[in-house]
């Protein structure tokens, strides 16, 4: 008797888990038999955007060389030093909008294009 409710409790017990992983979202398959399975959604653990991270810096260059194709380097010069005599964001944003040699070599390929 004390066999099989271990047994009961144990299949409880892994009824439990498996409504709890299925919680997250399910599929179901055939087996070839015909008999119909249905499986937990396996959740892959998400880590680091590492690629919005480079999207983003790519975006930021694109964006920087952009502006110093059209406006020019004395006036993109000029509008980032004026940047750099303002309140203390606009002096981080005036860091980050130094022109760069990555920057300028996206200008210069930039530049024939916008002309």
């Amino acid at each position: 008797m004390v066999n099989s409710k271990l047994q009961f409790n144990n299949r409880l017990h892994l009824l439990r888990r498996k409504h709890s992983k299925m919680a997250n979202g399910y599929t179901t398959q055939m087996r070839a038999d015909g008999l119909i399975v249905v499986k937990p959604r396996h959740v892959a653990r998400r880590g680091f955007p590492l690629k919005g991270l480079v999207l983003l810096a790519l975006g930021l260059f694109a964006f920087k060389a952009l502006i110093l194709a059209s406006v020019g380097p004395d006036g993109y010069g000029e509008r980032v030093a004026k940047l750099e005599n303002g309140t203390f964001v606009e002096r981080g944003g005036a860091w980050v909008m130094q022109a760069d040699p990555a920057t300028q070599v996206l200008a210069q390929l930039m530049g024939p294009v916008l002309r």
